[in-house]
């Protein structure tokens, strides 16, 4: 209830699950006065137009709070009919429309970031997809019908995409693969997974190797088939017999550790570098051992990587460490892949000598921190302030040193280092009695003089 001056004479509150506390406070107070400056013009136009017409039209104001959050309140303005001026103003909260308001931005937004990265799988996918030299088919699971090929299949059937798309896969086999497919499939639907078969194509003869995954998407599967070609196809178009010695060759010559173990983890071949790992002079003596005798912990490490190569078919980057036969350990890192040839499973591994990568502890760091703990110890003994005092002369001390020794005691490069002038480090240097020198031992010194009762040198 609003005076024909804008002031407020009564209040009644609707029922609302946020109420507004404030509300007690604002009779006797001008209206225009319990809102936002950004809204006081639109009350100056609400009472004018009440006064004047009757009525005013609906519009939204923000009220102050004392929190500092904003209560939106959409107002209708009505002249009583008594003749005396006086108004009624008709609000309705719109906190809760706000909140939903904000609800729906934020989803619209999470749903276009989705979206985008959506967009951006499905770019790389197509990308992948379209560039691989490997012959790849999209099968339905339940009708086996194909529903996408990429460019590389189509070549390999001597047909347009669009006519394979549709077809009953298998076909373009000769009837033994067609068995052996369907053999395939059907384990591949049961268990998820199944050892790649080899098979014939019927109109030119080429033997390939025929490998399945099963995609889910939610109740839908697709069975992605791949169509590899023989291990002599690729020595063929690499350049033959000469390429492959020299590829050996070359293997045998890196510096990194090179295994090739069978699917149980047992050693078939290996390159000198390991050999000289594991302290063995001859691959006859590791040929046919298990690897888990030099890798890692015994019966842990190498069943972890094989069933990480069972699933995933790649193991990158696995630190672990390679006992020698003399006991000297190396810590390595390993990386391996599954190789199918048709017929059996086997594992490539290189494995790298890491040891020379552990970073060293920076220089005085060790006499640092003995420092901090001769200080620690003197806890209860000395008062809080001193020991903080001193801690911070003692780590300002490490660090000014290491700035000296950095630069090669330089004294103006040293300052830069540290973000002050040369007099103040010429100042903290007489401080501390630091010389071209004294090394980072002296920090401790200190220490050792607090401990024993006598006072830091001023």
């Amino acid at each position: 209830m609003l005076d024909d001056a804008g002031i407020i004479r009564d209040i009644v509150m609707g029922q609302t699950d946020h109420p507004i506390e404030e509300s007690r406070e604002w009779v006797g107070r001008g209206w225009a006065d319990t809102v936002g400056p950004e809204s006081r013009g639109t009350i100056a136009t609400m009472l004018e137009e009440a006064a004047a017409e009757g009525v005013a039209q609906p519009r939204q104001v923000n009220h102050v709070s004392p929190s500092g959050v904003d209560i939106p309140v959409t107002y209708t303005v009505v002249r009583l009919g008594r003749g005396d001026g006086r108004l009624v103003a008709i609000g309705r909260d719109l906190r809760a429309v706000s909140a939903l308001q904000q609800r729906l931005v934020e989803a619209q937004q999470l749903l276009q970031r989705d979206y985008w990265r959506m967009r951006q799988i499905e770019t790389r996918y197509r990308l992948l997809f379209q560039a691989s030299t490997e012959a790849v088919l999209m099968v339905d699971a339940s009708t086996q019908k194909v529903v996408e090929v990429n460019p590389a299949a189509a070549e390999l059937f001597a047909q347009p995409e669009k006519k394979l798309i549709g077809r009953s896969f298998p076909f373009d086999f000769d009837h033994r693969s067609e068995a052996a497919i369907g053999e395939l499939l059907a384990m591949v639907r049961a268990h998820g997974q199944a050892e790649p078969a080899p098979v014939r194509l019927s109109s030119s003869g080429r033997q390939l190797t025929l490998a399945v995954a099963l995609v889910r998407q939610d109740s839908h599967a697709l069975f992605v088939v791949r169509l590899l070609p023989e291990a002599s196809e690729v020595r063929t178009a690499s350049g033959g017999r000469g390429t492959s010695a020299a590829l050996l060759q070359v293997l045998d010559g890196l510096p990194d550790g090179i295994v090739l173990t069978d699917g149980d983890g047992r050693v078939l071949a290996t390159n000198r570098a390991f050999l000289d790992l594991v302290e063995v002079p001859t691959e006859e003596q590791v040929r046919g051992q298990s690897l888990g005798h030099w890798l890692g912990r015994p019966g842990a490490d190498l069943g972890l990587l094989l069933a990480t190569i069972r699933e995933h078919g790649v193991v990158r980057l696995f630190g672990t460490t390679l006992r020698g036969e003399l006991g000297s350990p190396s810590e390595v890192e390993v990386s391996c892949a599954a190789i199918h040839d048709g017929t059996r499973t086997a594992v490539g591994l290189i494995i790298r000598d890491v040891g020379r990568r552990l970073a060293l502890a920076p220089r005085g760091a060790r006499d640092l921190t003995s420092a901090v703990e001769q200080l620690t110890a003197l806890v209860g003994r000395v008062s809080l302030k001193n020991l903080v005092r001193d801690t911070t002369d003692l780590v300002e001390r490490y660090f000014i040193e290491a700035a000296l020794e950095s630069t090669g005691d330089n004294r103006t490069s040293a300052a830069e280092v540290l973000g002050v002038s040369r007099q103040s480090l010429y100042v903290k240097l007489r401080r501390y009695q630091l010389g071209l020198s004294e090394g980072v031992e002296g920090s401790a010194k200190v220490a050792r003089k607090i401990k024993a009762g006598g006072k830091q040198p001023p």
